[in-house]
């Protein structure tokens, strides 16, 4: 990457809205070029200023009063004639409004919560390691061969365990994207079904204890653990995605 793509791309980085790919490679870049790197302290400087409380200005009192006055003052009256509408036609039109604004906006309730966004993406990220070619990024059966491989790659260092004992053979790990941050996906196998166990930070410092859910014909598990969280997904049945977990929760303080 060059450094003008570096500078045209810096914003959808900052905001977390690249690829997976281009997050990598503008991370790689900023490590060694200096002069980028510089820009981008700066900008995050400037958005660290720009969120400062000594930027805003709270309005006195005195004027939500006036404005509350304001505002509470009676109609003036129009001018124009007012028109004698059939109460009838008044209804049709109500009716009318209410089908054309439910199309246009969404109810909330059927706005997806944050946890049914990341189930989202870790099955499309699921279902794309399955493709021919996209399953790891680094194939080995050795823990100590797989976790340091994600080193300088991630901002963290994700858990790597090894189940082969348990009949959990761990088959290597990749980088993946999901929550809207680059992740951690380590690939297990069960028989001749595939794990998923995608890891990445946790912002919070308290444990979630394990949860389910069925999406598109797979299984998923999540916790948070250690500040980390985890999602499992496979094809495998419910007890024997449960069996990983545990496995994984015990190997992991």
């Amino acid at each position: 990457m060059t450094c003008g793509e570096l500078r045209t791309l810096l914003p959808g980085y900052m905001d977390g809205e690249l690829d997976l790919v281009r997050h990598v490679e503008i991370e790689e870049h900023l490590r060694t070029c200096d002069a980028c790197s510089e820009i981008y302290q700066g900008q995050l400087a400037l958005r660290s200023a720009l969120q400062s409380d000594e930027l805003y200005f709270r309005a006195p009192a005195s004027l939500e009063r006036k404005v509350r006055t304001a505002t509470h003052r009676p109609e003036r009256k129009s001018w124009l004639p007012r028109l004698q509408v059939p109460g009838w036609i008044g209804v049709a039109a109500a009716a009318a409004a209410v089908v054309v604004l439910a199309f246009l906006v969404p109810p909330i309730a059927s706005r997806p919560s944050q946890t049914e966004r990341i189930a989202q993406d870790v099955v499309s990220a699921h279902v794309r390691s399955l493709m021919p070619g996209h399953l790891t990024d680094v194939p080995s059966s050795e823990n100590h061969t797989v976790k340091p491989w994600f080193a300088g790659k991630l901002d963290f260092s994700p858990p790597v365990v090894d189940l082969g004992a348990e009949g959990f053979p761990l088959v290597g790990g990749r980088l993946d994207y999901a929550a809207g941050r680059p992740v951690a996906a380590l690939v297990y196998r069960r028989g001749k079904h595939l794990i998923n166990l995608f890891v990445w930070p946790s912002a919070s410092a308290h444990d979630f204890a394990e949860a389910a859910a069925a999406r598109q014909g797979y299984n998923l598990l999540f916790w948070t653990r250690g500040q980390t969280n985890f999602w499992a997904i496979s094809d495998v049945n419910a007890a024997e995605l449960r069996q990983f977990a545990h496995l994984v929760r015990a190997r992991v303080s």
